[in-house]
């Protein structure tokens, strides 16, 4: 099948080549948004974000958030519209969780998996362009993510000649770094590359009280953080004709990661009186090394547009961890015991995309395409225990080999073309996993084929106003951890498992939507409706003797619908503003939870942010989010808020000075209940999320007589 993929999508792209050109439809010209200047000049601009749309997709700027000029990816992602990031760097779209991160269009070992925060936190936002927020995607696009993809498009070498910049950034807590990047254009060859380093340590605070049966828990614990990253990248194309162009990238990434957890732990019966009480000392130590090189091939044909593209990648990650427990029993009787899990994780993914455009004449687009990716990842497990570190001794309950094996073929077509106002874009994609497990001795086959139709309308009311609508079908598949059967030792009352018999998710999902576009003003405004089956969720189960197990299963059936208004403009010259929210309504029937019927919820959140040019050199940002109550299978999580700050100086035309202060007002807090027939709990985390950073950038070597192309989408197609 496989060879099958390749050859339709070459015989096409031969059979394209030889035919007679058809032009591509002229289209008005439309006043690109500002672009990034890349890695070339300090620019200091009020303008709200530059958003461009398209049939299937948003594209963001993110190069005027001061956010993203010293903080992270989830800094810069915390501010986009229908994004929502938490403290930890855990991203939803529009409140659900299961969304794919793409880096310029191709999957990346190092945001899957647990440690995906983590590495939305270690990577500096600086090396992102723009971002393309897709809530409902067309065929063209993988069906993994039933909220939807999220593509991050790094930026390119800009400007003829050499360019360069170098930035310093140090904050309150040791936190710090500094990163330099290097461009160079010529005729034929653009070249970039990049190191960065990061470090931001945080403390957190946690409380959680249980009630079941006859039986209250208290638990109170504090943490230090750590996370150090240390990364660089480099890419180059070059244009061995006008109509073949090739190319490579590279990327490496190192992420320390230090944990430091004291917690104590008091359980009383139904009369209040004690009946057990401890400490745990926790330490982890973690080493996450990440590798990539990929390969690409352009082919132009005649005709604007024409196009035949190849991909090709491998990605590596090696991930190693150090679990040291140490628990301290003060009733019934003092004791002492030790515990440590030592885990190794490698995961090895090769991916094969390619993608062939056709412009049919009269506006008419066919895109046919295919991917091919295969995993091959391990998971060890060894578990110790002891009454000291050094009379530690292998548990065999805590030790394990998880094997995770996947070969996923994946094939899409989609066709455009407009009938009179109207633009229509239909496509239908076919995914199939071969999924092999093995674990404990036993080998589990999970495979799954399925195809999923998608449809977008554009209707044109005027040269101001838009009118969309789409369907597409998602589906979500489990992760690794969700799927392996081995008990995880989290402490002496928590253990995770997972579920090897777990089905993906699937969505049905429904958008209306209207926009508006008058400069400098855009409003959009999006009617959405999603039925979930076979949600993956987690379900916590009390075991005996105060023991819970934390795993997973196609425990619910949602629905949710919503109202989504967003809003770019200017208040004055000088003051720029940018206004979204969400209305959303959430229905779960939890009737295999333990609920005696469905529970629904309405929820609201929203972003708000103001960019004022107090001068030509001087820019101060206030930008601010709120999410409020949310339903989650077994209870509800608590609203939280937060403000962010931020002051650039242009000190001149190659240097500049940046300062933010994130979570300003200290809002932060993370509420997490439980409520269901047989399990009460609520966890409050309260993090150290105020941060104060300042950034030097320093740029040189500015390249010149070479036009910026503009602010333009990911791949083949463009802006509507």
């Amino acid at each position: 099948m496989h060879i099958g993929l390749v050859g339709v999508v070459l015989a096409a792209a031969q059979a394209a080549s030889t035919a007679t050109p058809v032009p591509a439809p002229q289209k008005p010209a439309e006043k690109p948004a500002e672009a990034s200047t890349g890695v070339s000049a300090v620019t200091v601009t009020a303008d709200a974000p530059a958003v461009r749309t398209s049939i299937d997709r948003r594209s963001y700027s993110v190069s005027g958030d001061l956010s993203a000029q010293s903080g992270s990816i989830a800094d810069a992602l915390r501010n986009l519209p229908s994004v929502e990031v938490d403290v930890q760097g855990n991203v939803s779209l529009r409140g659900d969780p299961s969304v794919t991160i793409l880096i310029d269009g191709k999957p990346s070992g190092q945001f899957q998996g647990d440690s995906r925060g983590q590495a939305l936190q270690s990577m500096p936002a600086e090396r992102v362009d723009r971002v393309e927020v897709i809530t409902n995607p067309s065929a063209e696009f993988r069906a993994d993510g039933t909220g939807g993809v999220i593509n991050l498009i790094t930026k390119k070498a800009k400007g003829a000649g050499r360019t360069s910049t170098l930035r310093l950034t140090g904050g309150d807590s040791g936190r710090g770094g500094v990163s330099a990047n290097v461009g160079y254009n010529s005729g034929k060859l653009s070249a970039s590359g990049d190191v960065n380093y990061r470090r931001d340590p945080a403390s957190q605070t946690e409380y959680e009280r249980r009630q079941q049966a006859a039986i209250d828990s208290e638990v109170k614990t504090k943490t230090q953080l750590d996370l150090e990253n240390l990364s660089s990248q480099g890419s180059v194309d070059y244009d061995v004709t006008d109509k073949l162009r090739i190319g490579g990238e590279a990327r490496v990434s190192r992420v320390d990661f230090a944990l430091d957890n004291l917690g104590a732990t008091t359980r009383k019966d139904a009369s209040g009186a004690l009946v057990q009480a401890y400490q745990r000392d926790l330490t982890i130590r973690q080493r996450r090394d990440n590798a990539a090189i990929s390969g690409n091939l352009r082919r132009k044909f005649d005709g604007d547009g024409h196009e035949l593209t190849l991909k090709i990648s491998y990605d590596v990650v090696d991930d190693n961890r150090t679990r040291t427990g140490h628990t301290v029993g003060l009733l019934p009787t003092a004791t002492s015991v030790f515990d440590q899990q030592r885990l190794g994780y490698d995961t090895r993914q090769t991916d094969l995309k390619g993608d062939y455009v056709r412009p049919m004449g009269a506006g008419q687009t066919l895109k046919l395409g295919f991917d091919l990716q295969f995993d091959d990842n391990g998971y060890d497990n060894e578990g110790l225990r002891g009454p000291s570190l050094a009379g530690l001794a292998a548990d065999p309950t805590l030790t394990s080999q998880f094997f995770y094996e996947q070969q996923l073929s994946q094939a899409y077509v989609t066709y455009e073309r407009p009938v009179g106002e109207l633009t229509v874009l239909a496509g239908l994609r076919y995914e199939q996993s071969k999924l092999d497990l093995t674990a404990l001795g036993h080998r589990t086959d999970n495979d799954t084929a399925r195809l999923m139709p998608s449809l977008h309308l554009s209707y044109t009311l005027n040269d101001r106003q838009k009118l969309t609508a789409s369907y597409s079908q998602r589906l979500q598949r489990p992760g690794p951890f969700d799927l392996n059967p081995v008990p995880f030792f989290l402490d002496p009352l928590n253990y995770r498992v997972g579920n090897p018999a777990l089905k993906p998710q699937h969505t049905h999902s429904f958008e209306l939507g209207w926009q508006y576009r008058k400069a400098p003003t855009m409003a959009l405004a999006t009617l959405y409706y999603r039925e979930n089956e076979k949600v993956v969720t987690d379900i916590v189960s009390d075991i005996g003797g105060g023991v819970f197990v934390t795993t997973k299963a196609n425990a619910a059936q949602t629905r949710n619908g919503g109202l989504e208004l967003v809003l770019n403009g200017k208040l004055t010259p000088k003051l720029t503003y940018n206004v979204s929210s969400n209305v959303f309504w959430v229905e779960m029937d939890g009737s295999n939870l333990g609920f005696p019927s469905k529970r629904s919820a309405v929820t609201a959140q929203g972003r708000a942010g103001l960019s004022w040019q107090v001068t030509s050199k001087d820019l101060l940002q206030l930008n601010g989010f709120m999410a409020g109550k949310r339903l989650t299978p077994q209870g509800y999580g608590m609203p939280f808020a937060a403000i962010d700050l931020g002051y650039r100086r242009k000190i001149n035309d190659s240097l500049s000075l940046v300062v933010t202060v994130q979570d300003a007002l200290d809002l932060y807090r993370d509420k997490q209940v439980i409520k269901t027939p047989a399990l009460n709990s609520v966890v409050v985390r309260d993090f150290d999320a105020r941060w104060l950073r300042v950034s030097l950038a320093w740029t040189f070597g500015v390249g010149k007589g070479r036009k910026d192309p503009g602010f333009d989408f990911q791949g083949p197609g463009g802006p509507q």
